[in-house]
């Protein structure tokens, strides 16, 4: 029998590493700019960088500006989201293994999904819009100019629920990023934990909920569960 009541809970998604994989996109587009601008960049530093707002990587990872050079840091970061605009177009892109079936399943449990993300609004509408998701999510995204903290500020989740009309407590984040789950945690909400983009080790003491590889192990089911606990 279908749920005709929806429910009392709300699953706020990040956005890469978690629904979709723009990791290359995102690496190739930093590498590019510091290229062509003649920039020091490392592969640590982008590994380090990832899940981060460019106001905070490109000063105080990347040493590009000092943090006090808005401007310059505004520049910058609109020149790499150009980059990286261009590279999705090229190549296309996907939604992540087990993604749509949750989002399909979610929708028909009648609870709401919503998105929180460091990136830009443009950059989540382009990514919505190649990868079909922008149906289940419509107007429910959150981007870097919604805020004024990003991540490990809760800011971002929390503006994120409230667009579902959800307390941060019936709340689950799903993030792949560790700057994520302390967010996540900080905005008082569940966290699960993908390992798209660290390794399982690396969670096991960031106070994650749940640890999996992959959505394919998430389940609406799997999520009440660990909501009602």
């Amino acid at each position: 029998m279908p749920n005709h009541s929806p429910s009392p809970y709300g699953v706020v998604f990040d956005l890469d590493g978690v629904i979709i994989d723009s990791h290359d996109q995102h690496e190739r587009s930093w590498f590019q700019l510091a290229e062509k601008l003649g920039l020091p960049l490392t592969k640590a530093q982008f590994k380090k960088s990832f899940g981060m707002r460019n106001e905070m990587c490109i000063p105080h990872v990347f040493g590009w500006a000092t943090k006090e050079e808005e401007d310059k840091i505004a520049k910058l970061g609109d020149e790499k989201e150009e980059l990286y605009r261009t590279l999705l177009a090229e190549g296309g892109l996907s939604p992540l293994p087990g993604v749509v079936a949750l989002v399909s399943g979610l929708a028909a449990a009648e609870m709401p999904i919503s998105l929180g993300s460091s990136t830009s609004r443009k950059n989540i509408e382009v990514c919505f819009k190649t990868t079909g998701l922008d149906r289940f999510f419509e107007s429910n995204y959150t981007g870097a100019e919604d805020v004024s903290r990003g991540k490990p500020a809760p800011d971002v989740f929390l503006e994120a629920a409230r667009k579902i009309d959800r307390s941060p407590d019936d709340c689950v984040v799903i993030e792949d990023a560790h700057v994520g789950v302390e967010a996540a945690l900080a905005a008082g909400m569940k966290v699960i934990a993908v390992t798209t983009t660290h390794p399982r080790d690396t969670f096991t003491d960031s106070g994650a909920d749940l640890i999996v590889d992959s959505l394919e192990e998430v389940s609406p089911g799997k999520i009440v569960n660990l909501l009602s606990l």
